[in-house]
């Protein structure tokens, strides 16, 4: 009992370390994507952190289960580096009796992944989508700010304000340079106001300004003055529409529509909290290490086995997507093979003194090489 309370312990210590390792990488990488999105006209610079919030909740999963493979694998490989696995097998303990405070350890870790894999997760990203539909979908001119040129969406005109108003509906000071048919026109005016039609259509409409359309220095070039001129900036059928994608729906409407989009993301999060499970347990035996050696090998082998695990996850999902394999039969088989994996690297460590374990085939074969080499 005091072996297993002090090593729940230490697996706390380093999850909370490798967690806050994790989170800090890939929050400092959001936050370069959604400003990079908000400098770009992507995104509103007002919703950046609420963007990063909604994308933690989405990553957080999958960080998570990283969090719990590495702790472990860590402790295990620790522990045999300092030689306190010498004292734990002198106890009287086996290698199976960690499984015990692992799974004690992980099953919060594994609860968490279920929660944002089935329900935090896919509201958080239609949460996203609809803050970055939302500001999409707005005018033009309330895209703008102040002292900024703008990019329209479609990205064939560039506006420039010198001030607007607390509505946004009224703007002073107005420079709109279009291009169109290779055509070039600037529009500059003293003031504007948007205003919408009996369809739903909004328009910028100017006061008291100039228009000029081409090069001056070409023979077609026109001016002209205005005391009232309108630009369509918005229009009705441009309506917000909401994300409809799989990984945005409840779960309740996974379940009640057999898609193959649908099934195959539910088998995605199904997924998630099983191999956050099992690769705990997978640390176990993977963590062995000699301490003469050292431990880049293993954590080489403990790398490539993760990969492999989340590419056959991937490609079953893909299968189930394209409709060659049924949900049924594409869920489960890459975690029994990685749970027979599991079981067969336990055989492996608790009979390493076994004449038929391969380690000792190996030694009896060298030993016999040798002793053939001295009689020759």
């Amino acid at each position: 009992m005091i072996f297993q309370r002090a090593l729940r312990r230490e697996l706390l210590s380093a999850a909370g370390a490798v967690l806050a390792t994790l989170f800090v990488i890939t929050v400092t990488w959001m936050l370069i994507r959604v400003l990079e999105q908000a400098a770009g006209g992507k995104v509103a610079s007002s919703d950046v952190l609420a963007l990063i919030g909604f994308m933690s909740l989405m990553y957080l999963p999958i960080l998570l289960i990283l969090t719990g493979f590495i702790a472990v694998l860590l402790v295990v490989t620790r522990s045999y580096q300092e030689s306190e696995m010498v004292v734990w097998f002198a106890s009287g303990l086996s290698l199976t009796q960690w499984i015990s405070p692992v799974i004690k350890f992980g099953f919060p870790i594994v609860a968490l992944t279920a929660f944002l894999s089935f329900f935090a997760s896919p509201w958080a990203n239609r949460q996203s989508v609809e803050f970055e539909e939302r500001f999409q979908k707005r005018s033009d001119i309330a895209k703008v700010s102040p002292g900024k040129f703008q990019e329209s969406s479609a990205s064939d005109r560039i506006f420039f304000v010198e001030e607007v108003a607390g509505d946004l509906s009224k703007v002073q000071n107005i420079f709109i340079n279009t291009v169109k048919d290779g055509r070039s026109s600037v529009v500059v005016a003293k003031e504007g106001m948007i205003e919408i039609d009996k369809y739903g259509d909004k328009f910028l409409v100017m006061d008291k300004g100039r228009r000029y359309d081409g090069l001056p220095t070409a023979p077609d070039f026109q001016m002209m003055q205005f005391e009232r001129y309108g630009v369509l900036v918005s229009s009705q059928s441009n309506a917000l529409n909401s994300d409809n994608s799989a990984k945005s729906m409840p779960l309740s409407e996974l379940l009640s529509q057999p898609d193959p989009h649908k099934r195959a993301e539910l088998l995605w999060r199904i997924s998630l909290p099983v191999m956050a499970a099992v690769l705990m347990l997978l640390a176990i035996p993977l963590g062995f290490v000699n301490p003469r050696v050292g431990r880049s090998a293993n954590l080489i082998v403990a790398l490539l086995a993760t990969v492999f695990y989340l590419t056959m996850v991937n490609i079953s999902q893909s299968l189930v997507l394209q409709g060659r394999a049924a949900f049924a039969l594409g869920w489960w088989p890459v975690h029994a093979a990685v749970a027979v994996l599991v079981w067969l690297l336990f055989v492996w460590r608790l009979k390493i003194n076994s004449r038929w374990h391969p380690a000792g085939i190996w030694a009896r074969c060298k030993s016999g090489a040798t002793r053939k080499a001295s009689v020759a």
